[in-house]
């Protein structure tokens, strides 16, 4: 129903996403069903779902510009703001043209086309009074009244609100000001604290959601600035920057192309439309902030930023509300829905009369009878149904996450928490996840000559050369020079990095003087399909035409017919000279390198002087193969090892050949040392990719290593594998990754390597790109699902209890032992205070130890139903018999009976919560002392029931009790300590109850 006390925990940075209430009783009188079914209905009415007209924005295509109004800045006198966002927005070539085009932008805006802006602070102080900063203005965060007002619609809250006036109201009447305010009072005091506990609570949540947004906001960019490569955050872009974008970006603020090859851009998150766009020089060289790049790779002068882009008025207009519901919660409400329809019923009192007589009936005694009704009623409500298990779920997943941040994962959506308990397969790629992502050369071979012994001087000079060009031109990466001039800096992905290190200082290439003599007709840009990267250049002031091919070794030696060696021959590359080249390559694969290949062809004069600017793929000559050394990461082989223990299936998925992929696989212990090609273990993409269906399914599970694999065969994986019932996780950094990642049913992408797009398609962000971070994910997503189960099993056993106890007292007495008052705070102590104690319980090793759940595994297994029903039935004898002859035992008055009644009640729960620590272990006692907050909660728990029965008998209708009778109420509630330890050696049927139940009704079918 609600929910209490949450807040006064502030090192808990969690809250409530979503708190469904709903009712529930099992009336036997008239009178119970009149006011369940008032409850009822206000709730159906105030649940119907209230549909958000949804907004369509087409930004690009609107003839609208919404800009920050600025002043024309004297550095930038020839140029405003408004030009600059009508070129972009518009699509307006002729209007670029009026400006010179690019370069003549670039240069009212004071930016060097080559090396970007000085980039000092006074410049960029300049550059942000001109034009703005790179930051949106969203709507305003909704303050703490609004959750305040959201909390009142409540109909419980409203329904517990007309009771206490009520209440209030003939307590006054009957038993004056002084004494008749005390019931009412006390209805409304419960009904404050639950309203500012909830809205408190909500305001919180939506507070870490606002945090959580900012961190995934924030996406490094990289930048040229005074002509140094540099990676910046995405909000220090300013107008006039040059911008280097490739595969998986996200373009940072609307632009204009300057340069690049076969630039593809995704424009889908701003006009709908799927197709991708190309980007060029001429015909349409616009560039659009939050669109993704699709292919290609290129470079943009930043032409505005923040609010005066086309995504910063759409943003503008985006709230950060998050109402996202995971799996379990929805189980939950199930579980919740289903105890409401299986106790709503059409009942009568036992002799079928009713209670109302209409005008034969006083009108006291109608109002009189109606609020004793609510009252009643409420009372039953209160604590029937399980409310509190959202919160639960809440909670633990809210700290849960919290918690993995600081361990290395930014959960993008909540329900990847408790999901990735239940994972039963991790399909992970190798680069930079298994291994640490350092790329160094360790080896070149120059035809079948090794040449780390001999050393680069042995080699002849126009091999060096050719080798040089391939490197320098063909790459992604680049190398700036400090002006001391004794150190380089490298940039690019770590492959790039390592070969421009190694040329560098092993062929002393000058990477400025060959940029300058040498001109670039065409690239063929890398992508994980083709494992290559190609480009057409010629010399400056000469006709010869060189292509250059750089990428996978097996695949770029097969497109060769002839190789160099070290002298600079040129020999046939026969069958038998081929079998060598392949054993250089698997040997060097074997020792767990990545081997990379370049090849050359001079391009014929006659085909030069065509003009065709097609890179040639057949009949190359092969200049030299290099072998990557990337170092496992240490621990990876441990964590593989506890996630194997754990019943999880690592599978590693990888873009490199068979031979390395099987190295580090068996290095990682992901493949045992016997595991073979021939066992199945080890395939190649295409080898999957062709199997038909049925052989795909027979063999899935026995497949640990896929190399040479295309982003399709990733997908066709991860497809196979939940169609045979796995709960799959998968990692993935690429663009071509994001339909994987979405196919999972967890997709944790690479926050160092990962694409934009990788990110966005993923629900959970490994920030330092370890394996071993997800093998603490899988800790903490079954630590999620064990607390909630934890929670479970300690608030149904108070409900069976509590339920059956009024049910009994109703029907034998006409009215309930415990007051409303009373039972607001047992419902106190198990939703707020016990769904905080039970889920802040941290990882333990015994959770790696146990299989998977699945998908199929009920949420409420055998042992659970065997330790709430044992303690259910105790706590419903011991009440029961104090109902009923606790004033002839005890030889006390009713009202002190009744404060027994309430006091063993709730002690029962707060030993209970011991129990609930351990659903299968005796010793509920184990790791306590690490749970500081527990104790601190339980200890709050017993101070307030203290306060309660002895200072607060008015406000609770309670009586004072003796140290003796104290003592038989902590002795008949300590009781359930042994009750739960003898019960544990009960052994329970692996197979779930409720599965014997479907069996026998389909035999009576």
């Amino acid at each position: 129903m609600f929910s209490i006390f949450q807040a006064t925990f502030h090192n808990l940075e969690s809250s409530i996403l979503d708190m469904p209430t709903t009712l529930i009783t099992k009336p036997t009188q008239k009178r119970w069903h009149m006011a369940f079914t008032t409850i009822y209905c206000s709730r159906a009415f105030s649940s119907s779902p209230m549909k958000k007209p949804r907004k369509n924005y087409s930004p690009v295509s609107s003839n609208r510009v919404v800009i920050d109004i600025l002043e024309p800045h004297l550095c930038f006198s020839k140029i405003d703001q408004s030009v600059l966002t009508q070129i972009v927005k518009q699509k307006n070539v002729d209007q670029l043209r009026k400006y010179d085009g690019v370069e003549g932008l670039a240069s009212d805006l004071k930016t060097n086309l080559e090396n970007g802006i000085s980039g000092d602070v006074e410049d960029i102080l300049r550059r942000t009074k001109a034009f703005g900063s790179n930051t949106y203005r969203r709507p305003l965060a909704k303050n703490l009244f609004y959750f305040v007002w959201e909390a009142l619609r409540d109909p419980t809250i409203l329904i517990l609100l007309a009771c206490a006036a009520l209440s209030l109201g003939f307590g006054i009447k009957e038993h004056g000001l002084k004494d008749g305010w005390y019931d009412g009072g006390s209805i409304f005091v419960a009904v404050f604290l639950v309203l500012a506990v909830s809205a408190i609570s909500n305001f919180r949540q939506n507070r870490q959601f606002v945090k959580l947004s900012k961190v995934s906001n924030n996406i490094q960019v990289d930048v040229v600035r005074n002509g140094r490569r540099q990676q910046l955050s995405i909000f220090d872009i300013v107008v006039g920057d040059v911008v280097c974008l490739k595969i998986g970006d996200q373009v940072p603020a609307d632009g204009l192309f300057i340069d690049g090859h076969s630039l593809l851009v995704d424009e889908s998150s701003m006009t709908g439309e799927s197709d991708h766009v190309e980007v060029d020089l001429t015909q349409n060289p616009f560039l659009f902030s939050g669109t993704k790049v699709a292919d290609g790779f290129g470079r943009m002068l930043v032409t505005s930023v923040g609010m005066n882009t086309t995504w910063g008025e759409m943003m503008s207009t985006i709230s950060n509300e998050s109402n996202e519901q995971t799996p379990l919660q929805s189980r939950l409400n199930k579980l919740t829905s289903s105890i409401v329809r299986y106790f709503t019923g059409n009942t009568q009192d036992e002799n079928g009369n009713t209670e109302y007589n209409g005008s034969k009936t006083k009108a006291d005694d109608i109002i009189n009878s109606v609020v004793s009704i609510i009252a009643a009623a409420v009372t039953i409500v209160v604590v029937a149904i399980p409310e509190g298990l959202p919160l639960a779920v809440t909670l633990t997943l809210a700290y849960s996450m919290k918690r993995m941040m600081s361990d290395n994962a930014m959960v993008r959506k909540l329900s990847a928490c408790e999901t990735m308990g239940s994972a039963t397969t991790i399909c992970t790629d190798k680069t930079g996840t298994l291994t640490l992502n350092q790329m160094k050369v360790t080896n070149f071979w120059l035809g079948q000559d090794f040449v780390n012994e001999m050393g680069s001087s042995s080699v002849a000079a126009s091999v060096i050369e050719l080798l040089t060009q391939g490197v320098g031109l063909n790459t992604t990466g680049s190398v700036y020079k400090s002006i001391s001039g004794s150190e380089f800096e490298f940039s690019g992905s770590p492959t790039e990095k390592a070969i421009l290190s190694w040329a560098v200082s092993e062929l002393n290439l000058d990477m400025e003087g060959l940029k300058q003599s040498c001109e670039i007709l065409h690239v063929e840009a890398f992508n994980s399909t083709k494992k290559r990267s190609g480009v057409l250049m010629r010399k400056k002031g000469e006709n010869t035409t060189n292509v250059h091919w750089k990428g996978a070794a097996e695949m770029v030696l097969a497109m060769c017919s002839n190789y160099y060696d070290i002298s600079g021959n040129i020999k046939v590359l026969d069958d038998l000279k081929r079998k060598k080249f392949d054993a250089i390559i698997q040997g060097m694969a074997a020792s767990s390198l990545r081997c990379i290949a370049f090849a050359h062809k001079q391009v014929p004069k006659k085909e030069n002087e065509e003009g065709k600017n097609q890179i040639e793929e057949s009949c190359l000559t092969l200049l030299g193969l290099v072998g990557l050394k990337d170092p496992c990461r240490p621990g990876v082989k441990n964590a593989v090892e506890q996630c194997q223990y754990a019943g999880v299936n690592v599978k590693m998925i990888t873009g490199d050949n068979i031979f390395t992929a099987r190295a580090i696989a068996t290095e990682c212990g992901i493949l045992k040392p016997y595991q073979d090609m021939e066992s199945g273990a080890v395939v190649e993409g295409v080898e999957f990719r062709n199997y038909t269906l049925e052989e795909r399914m027979e063999k899935v599970d026995k497949i640990c290593v896929m190399a040479r694999s295309s982003p399709f065969d990733k997908l066709l994986m991860v497809q196979c594998l939940k169609q045979k019932g796995h709960v799959v996780a998968v990692t993935g950094d690429g663009t071509n990754d994001a339909p994987a990642l979405k196919e999972a049913d967890i997709g944790l992408s690479m926050g160092i390597q990962g694409t934009e797009v990788a990110k966005d398609s993923s629900d959970i962000v490994i920030l330092d790109d370890n394996f071993g971070s997800i093998a603490t994910v899988l800790r903490w997503g079954r630590c999620v699902y064990t607390n909630i189960q934890k929670f479970i099993q300690f608030q149904l056993t108070v409900n069976v209890a509590a339920l059956v106890i009024n049910f009994v007292a109703a029907v034998s007495a006409g009215e309930v032992p415990l007051s409303a008052v009373q039972l607001l705070w047992v419902n106190l102590i198990m939703d707020t205070l016990g769904a905080l104690a039970l889920a802040i319980e941290k990882p333990t090793k015994e959770l790696m130890e146990k299989p998977p759940v699945g998908r199929t595994l009920p949420l409420i297994t055998n042992i659970m139903w065997r330790n709430l029903l044992s303690q259910a039935c105790y706590q419903i004898i011991i009440l029961l018999t104090l109902q009923f002859k606790g004033e002839a035992i005890f030889n006390v008055s009713s009202k002190v009976n009744d404060t027994l009644i309430f006091n063993v009640f709730v002690l029962c729960q707060v030993f209970n919560e011991f129990n609930a620590r351990k659903l299968e272990k005796k010793n509920v006692f184990e790791g306590i002392h690490k749970s500081k907050l527990f104790l601190v909660i339980i200890g709050v728990t017993i101070v307030l029931q203290v306060v309660m029965v002895e200072f607060l008998k008015k406000f609770a209708d309670t009586e004072r009790l003796n140290w003796w009778q104290w003592g038989v109420c902590v002795g008949f509630a300590s009781a359930s300590w042994p009750i739960g330890w003898v019960v544990k050696l009960i052994p329970v049927p692996e197979k779930p109850f409720f599965s014997y139940l479907k069996r026998r009704n389909s035999k009576a079918v």
